[in-house]
């Protein structure tokens, strides 16, 4: 093949798999997506919990070694204490309600008075009885 024609297959090729659209996720997928996301998050409070005491180890660190070689250290800044994210504990889902349960098959409410017009369901759709 010449070079030419690769290329244009090539760019073909490129442009279709952009324009596939892939399948929806399933249910159990999105619970795993769920799922890592909420460890992600919780895994970047442990790290910044970490960094935050070692920074303040840091700190501690300079300002006791500039004190015992006479040098005047400036005051620590008021910032806030390290906050401890805790042991992780993963996302449950809730459970799906079944169709009964959610109110799919009830009305939306209960009626207080009687239909405002006296026709029949033959007459509102215009079927004879």
């Amino acid at each position: 093949m010449r070079p030419s024609v690769f290329v244009a297959f090539a760019a073909s090729a490129i442009a279709f798999g952009a324009t596939a659209k892939l399948p929806p996720l399933s249910d159990e997928a999105k619970a795993k997506a769920a799922e890592a996301a909420g460890k992600t998050a919780w895994n970047d409070k442990v790290a910044a919990y970490q960094l935050c005491q070692t920074q303040d180890k840091i700190a501690a660190s300079y300002r006791k070694t500039a004190a015992t070689a006479g040098k005047a250290a400036s005051a620590a800044d008021p910032t806030p204490g390290c906050v401890d994210p805790g042991p992780y504990t993963p996302v449950t889902p809730e459970a799906a309600k079944p169709l009964e349960a959610s109110g799919a098959h009830s009305p939306p409410g209960t009626a207080t008075s009687p239909p405002s017009n006296k026709a029949t369901s033959a007459e509102m759709t215009g079927t004879r009885k």
